[in-house]
């Protein structure tokens, strides 16, 4: 198993952090630091790098022990190491999420939809919400009309698994300016419904769009 202690003297994150000081040094070297060991055939800055090819430092912080820990080259015992730093890190710089945007009713989810209300073509688009219902991401996942092949519950929900989503919102706008929903629009609800409820993230509502107004599926009991 390939160590930071491997690796030359004068190339040792350590001592370049004793030489140089922890500001001058990468990140993957900070990362290897912490993670101390590696694995057969790959050094500990090598998985440094890859892990933060993969994770951006913010989305680090967010991961919990399950993910770091499956996380190739980490483990159970180095996320724990991970956890304890992110966390002490976040406490110091009092990092919290309360300017994320709380979506919590029909009027809150049509703000965020302004852009579609006079789109010319139709867009499907999906928001994506934490467990106390604020926003973590908002993605468009297809243009065009809109039909049961064009909207894959793969598309929808592999965001939802990115951004650690508790539930979502699906949303699309009519062009027409008649916002009542066609028989498409309730059979791409219901399968996108049940694909949620297997991987154990609700839909919490589908809003259709316009110029001339929106309707809430929440709000006429289809969902």
């Amino acid at each position: 198993m390939a160590k930071i202690k491997d690796m030359s003297k004068r190339g040792q994150p350590e001592e370049l952090l004793i030489e140089k000081g922890a500001e001058n040094l990468r990140d993957s070297e900070l990362m290897a630091i912490l993670l101390r060991t590696g694995m057969e055939g790959k050094d500990v800055l090598k998985i440094s790098e890859e892990i933060l090819d993969k994770f951006p430092k913010k989305k680090l912080l967010s991961l919990d022990f399950e993910k770091l820990s499956q996380i190739k080259g980490i483990g159970p015992s180095k996320a724990c190491l991970l956890l304890a730093a992110f966390e002490l890190t976040k406490r110091t710089l009092e990092v919290t999420d309360n300017c994320l945007p709380i979506i919590n009713s029909a009027k809150t989810v049509v703000a965020q939809l302004q852009e579609l209300r006079h789109a010319k073509k139709e867009h499907f688009v999906v928001l994506y919400l934490n467990a106390r219902n604020q926003l973590l991401h908002k993605e468009t996942i297809s243009s065009g009309t809109l039909n049961e092949n064009l909207v894959h519950p793969r598309e929808v929900f592999e965001p939802a698994l990115r951004n650690l989503a508790a539930r979502i919102v699906i949303a699309h706008n009519h062009p027409s300016g008649d916002t009542n929903p066609s028989e498409d629009d309730i059979a791409i609800t219901k399968r996108l419904t049940e694909a949620g409820k297997l991987l154990g993230i609700e839909i919490i509502d589908h809003m259709i769009v316009s110029g001339n107004g929106w309707t809430s599926f929440k709000e006429i009991n289809l969902i």
